[in-house]
């Protein structure tokens, strides 16, 4: 009992202590410790990771959903560790519309008859949609939500710590400078030197965690091509389903008439664009390596190259890099000609040419 209450003792000092220190930064009456230049850097990367990811699922959420009720009532479930009750999406509605209807004014009739086969059509474009939501949901929504709900929050958390270990820092500063009689001069930098050791250790742990954050945009990338995959592949199925239901219809009598158009005439046909296949597509210049580029190659010398995109390793023999940073390179014989040797301090190995810029 007795400890617990000096812990709470100790603990009520220590808030105090933070937010006297807080108060007079703000205010302009106490020095503060700044974080280097790197480590700041990396947190305004995140944060702005952080805001984008939150943008883009969000506008995902309305292409998938454009009905924002539905979207709440969704959310609600989720909230509650419900399973969202099945519902047909527009496409079945009509497709069924389109079929009761057909079957009423008689499946022999062409008019009936189109109406089904219609309809047969709108629920496959109804079942490839769902398809295509539940696919994106999982491997695109998931990911980046993740982000925001775990990595995100343990950044915060570690980032927290930072800052109070950074006013703890200040406060025995400002304790040392106060500080008059030897002993008590003695106990501050005693505190100093403990508080100092703190602020480092916290200050490492946040800057591994927040280097983390290539590994996270590799991942979203991956998450973002498996995205464009499945987009390619519902709207491709949409297409066939659309292409086969137009030759059926193209098979139907045409003598029947209607009040815009006298008996025996024909209808207009819809033509449908054929894709051309790759092989009749323009290929692309093939590129040809830049005068510094042979030069390099050429002198086996080495040359400045700043990064343009982030690259994270894919094997031991390669190195990562962060966008624009700056290092040097050089070419090695019997390399690839896609890749370059890359160093970084004592690091070293093969990074793409494509990810980077030589200087001059």
């Amino acid at each position: 009992m007795e400890f617990n209450v000096r812990r709470l003792a100790a603990d009520a000092g220590t808030f105090l202590s933070r937010a006297v220190q807080f108060t007079e930064e703000k205010f302009g009456q106490a020095e503060k410790t700044e974080l280097d230049a790197h480590l700041e850097t990396l947190l305004s990367r995140v944060e702005s990771t952080k805001h984008w990811t939150e943008k883009i699922m969000k506008q995902t959420e309305v292409l998938l959903q454009p009905n924002p009720n539905v979207r709440m009532e969704e959310f609600l479930y989720e909230m509650l560790d419900k399973k969202v009750p099945m519902r047909a999406n527009n496409h079945e509605l009509l497709g069924e519309c389109m079929i009761d209807s057909g079957h009423e004014f008689g499946p022999g009739t062409a008019y009936g008859s189109t109406l089904i086969k219609c309809g047969e059509t709108e629920k496959l474009l109804g079942s490839a949609e769902k398809e295509f939501i539940q696919s994106s949901a999982i491997n695109f929504l998931t990911p980046f939500r993740n982000f925001i709900e775990g990595d995100f929050k343990t950044i915060l958390k570690e980032r927290k710590l930072l800052q109070n270990k950074r006013l703890d820092l200040d406060a025995a500063k400002n304790r040392l400078k106060k500080a008059r009689v030897a002993d008590a001069r003695s106990a501050a930098e005693i505190e100093l030197r403990i508080a100092q050791s703190e602020f480092d250790r916290q200050a490492e742990i946040t800057r591994l965690l927040l280097e983390g954050i290539s590994s996270t945009h590799a991942h979203h990338l991956r998450c973002l091509n498996d995205f464009v995959d499945a987009q390619a592949a519902y709207y491709a199925q949409c297409y066939q389903y659309m292409v086969n239901l137009q030759k059926q219809l193209g098979s139907f009598p045409s003598t029947f008439s209607n009040n815009n158009q006298p008996a025996g005439s024909s209808s207009a046909s819809i033509s449908v664009p054929t894709a051309q296949p790759a092989a009749s597509l323009p290929a692309p210049p093939p590129s040809q390596a830049s005068p510094a580029l042979n030069e390099l190659r050429s002198t086996s010398g080495t040359r400045k190259a700043r990064v343009l995109y982030d690259y994270d390793a894919a094997s031991s023999s390669e190195l990562s890099l962060l966008a624009d940073e700056v290092i040097t390179v050089s070419s090695v014989p019997d390399m690839d000609t896609d890749w370059l040797m890359g160093q970084r301090g004592n690091q070293k190995g093969k990074v793409p040419i494509t990810y980077l810029e030589l200087l001059n």
